[in-house]
């Protein structure tokens, strides 16, 4: 059974502490908006490793894309205001 968008967005917050968490998808490609204090000080790279860290081995026997888009509260405000 493909996992749904909502069960994406548990996986996800068992794992990161999230102050906006919204995933869009069809089963197999999902696209995730994650704002979360535990991206503060962390590279893109580093905030898409906790992530796929959060998503544990789902990423590879039920998830066959995710699409992720990482910010802090003050670059999700700056991006929402621009």
């Amino acid at each position: 059974m493909l996992p749904t968008p909502e069960q994406i967005e548990e996986y996800i917050k068992q794992g990161i502490q999230c102050t906006y968490l919204k995933v869009e998808g069809d089963g197999q490609h999902f696209f995730a908006t994650i704002v979360s204090p535990d991206f503060e000080g962390k590279r893109l790279i580093q905030r898409h490793q906790l992530v796929y860290a959060a998503m544990g081995e789902r990423m590879k026997e039920e998830v066959h894309a995710l699409s992720i888009k990482a910010f802090t509260q003050a670059e999700f405000l700056q991006n929402s205001t621009s």
